[in-house]
């Protein structure tokens, strides 16, 4: 699998560079493209040469590695073609058309809605059936995107991953877009740095950690009632304990991947916990 996770790896450090020195959209857009088809063909490619050497082998690849590497393809074209329809001038506008595109792309998870609990609770019961190209035919929806549906190189539903993926990711980045258009934003961003300057706190566990936290946050549904987006909490923890997180999306996936311990820090946190209370009473 190291091959496989490799080109990942570089994938996304030429996606980051990218996206810090090229503004134009349809530029980065064009480049974006050619090196997620570029990655997917190596992929492609390593995969009809070396194959898996387990079932578990080929399930983690069609469950996490490929759908990555689709999902940023997915992104950069769907963005492209919100952006170039996106009106002009008036914010008032434009912040309407992108919480209209935000219902849509939201549509897609209630089309899907029974794989898409089954993969945000990391289930895997039925994981040979949905992550193993014996058994392609195995659906639940059909797909709007089918990159490289060749049948030695797709399953039934790791492109169903992929669109999960990408439009969290684009759902995000609309609502980040539409904060940039909210002028209350700024003022908002000027409270929390006063806050900051007033008291600074520090976050000295690991990223690992504070990532592990913000989606057990984000899950519990104990902030907003559940109506708020993983990167609203994680840009909010981040300004208030100093910390840059860098591609926590990325690491979560990592954290889903864990063999043992999927929970380290919520569990040292319950046992941190106890521990106090213990203290109190003796």
């Amino acid at each position: 699998m190291k091959n496989y996770q490799d080109l990942l790896t570089s994938l996304e450090s030429n996606l980051k560079t990218l996206e810090e020195q090229q503004n134009d959209l349809l530029l980065k857009t064009e480049q974006a493209v050619k090196l997620c088809k570029q990655t997917l063909s190596e992929l492609q490619k390593l995969v009809s040469k070396n194959g898996f050497s387990s079932t578990t082998e080929e399930v983690e690849f069609f469950k996490t590695i490929k759908p990555l590497v689709v999902s940023k393809l997915i992104y950069y074209i769907e963005y492209f073609n919100i952006q170039s329809k996106r009106p002009k001038g008036i914010k008032k506008l434009q912040i309407k058309y992108l919480n209209a595109y935000i219902l849509k792309l939201q549509e897609y998870y209630n089309v899907n809605m029974e794989f898409y609990h089954y993969y945000l609770k990391n289930e895997t019961n039925l994981d040979k059936q949905f992550f193993l190209r014996r058994h392609k035919k195995v659906r639940l929806n059909i797909e709007t995107y089918h990159f490289f549906t060749d049948q030695n190189f797709s399953t039934s539903h790791d492109n169903t991953v992929a669109t999960i993926i990408a439009y969290e990711h684009l759902i995000l980045k609309l609502h980040s877009d539409i904060n940039n258009l909210t002028p209350q934003n700024m003022e908002t961003t000027t409270a929390i740095k006063a806050f900051q300057n007033h008291i600074q706190l520090n976050w000295t566990g690991t990223k690992t950690d504070l990532i592990e936290l913000i989606y057990a946050l984000h899950s519990s549904g104990v902030i907003n009632n559940g109506n708020v987006d993983i990167k609203d909490i994680a840009i909010t923890l981040e300004e208030s304990f100093n910390i840059d997180l860098g591609n926590y999306y990325h690491s979560f996936v990592e954290m889903r991947t864990r063999k043992m311990n999927q929970t380290k820090f919520l569990d040292k946190l319950k046992e941190s916990f106890l521990s106090y209370i213990k203290s109190l009473e003796d």
